[in-house]
């Protein structure tokens, strides 16, 4: 089921990417950071380190992993075009936890009744498959792939990235705010926010005051908060429900897409500044493994330390193993 993709798909979502950095504010982020801050010794001390074990290359713009221990299973959301496009050809893949490919098309746009134009983040709940997909939020059963229901926010969502289940058991989802300016690429209008879903209704959970971009978004249980993380800033954000606003945290190398906890008050994050996988603990950072093209939002399996990170514009997903 693996292949390698050609050329020339690559250089077009390179294209779109880079379209999205500069919609985000990423390329400013770039030229002023250019490295990932400096690891500390209290740091490097107390994080894992990492290594690449497999990769599975037969994907289609892989964007977000979300590892299921019931089933154990990885499903892999697939834009397969442009992230804003919609032309219902989206798909997700499931695969076993061993990462082979159990099935590349588990959920297909226009396959089954399902309805899917560039799915990106997904949150599990129960046996619901939550799935951000640019202005609509979709639900399947993640058993047998079936749609459940879609809750559109056409009109008041742009760009829907990451979603989570919250502890109230309600699905949070980060909204970009970027959008197609009409010439073929794309600008940033806003608003930055995170939209809360329960009952099939979504409401505004946070707004964000400026333009970070927020991208990936987690509920750490350890520190008792969402953490999200911008693509177009470098400050990391934490927040809790009933909180008026977002409160940095630290400061990352920028461009940052998954954010995972590792269950002990310390964060998985990737970033695009330096194709870097890091972790985050307490303030400071220490850079685990680089060489990771567009690394986007990650899937953990924290029985075994495995992070699925899916590298959209190289079409493949690596899987990286912690060594503790």
């Amino acid at each position: 089921m693996t292949q390698r993709t050609t050329g020339r798909g690559r250089g077009r979502l390179a294209l779109g990417a880079a379209v999205l950095l500069a919609a985000c504010g990423g390329g400013r982020d770039a030229g002023e950071s250019g490295e990932v801050a400096d690891t500390t010794a209290a740091a490097a001390d107390s994080a894992p380190a990492a290594a690449i074990a497999l990769t599975v290359d037969s994907l289609a713009a892989p964007e977000a992993a979300r590892f299921d221990p019931e089933l154990g299973v990885y499903f892999v959301s697939n834009i397969n075009g442009s992230p804003l496009g919609k032309d219902g050809n989206g798909f997700i893949s499931r695969l076993t936890r061993d990462g082979k490919v159990d099935s590349l098309k588990f959920i297909a746009g226009g396959r089954g009744g399902a309805v899917l134009n560039a799915p990106k983040g997904m949150a599990i709940n129960g046996d619901t498959l939550w799935v951000a997909d640019i202005d609509a939020v979709r639900a399947f059963d993640k058993k047998s792939g079936k749609p459940i229901v879609t809750v559109t926010l056409t009109g008041r969502a742009r760009f829907l990235n990451d979603a989570v289940v919250g502890p109230d058991g309600a699905i949070y989802l980060t909204d970009t705010g970027v959008a197609d300016d009409g010439k073929g690429g794309m600008a940033h209008p806003g608003p930055d926010q995170v939209f809360r879903i329960e009952n099939r209704k979504a409401t505004v959970a946070l707004r964000f005051a400026d333009k970070p971009g927020p991208n990936g978004i987690t509920w750490d249980s350890a520190g008792s908060r969402f953490v999200v993380v911008p693509f177009g800033a470098k400050s990391i954000f934490q927040w809790a429900p009933g909180d008026s606003s977002a409160r940095v945290i630290a400061e990352g190398p920028g461009m940052m897409d998954g954010v995972e906890p590792l269950g002990d008050g310390r964060l998985l994050i990737t970033s695009w500044t330096d194709s870097s996988l890091f972790v985050l603990d307490a303030g400071k950072i220490t850079k685990l493994l680089g060489g990771l093209p567009g690394p986007a939002d990650i899937g953990y399996d924290r029985e075994r330390g495995r992070i699925a990170v899916p590298s959209l514009t190289d079409n493949r997903l690596e899987f990286v193993d912690l060594r503790q």
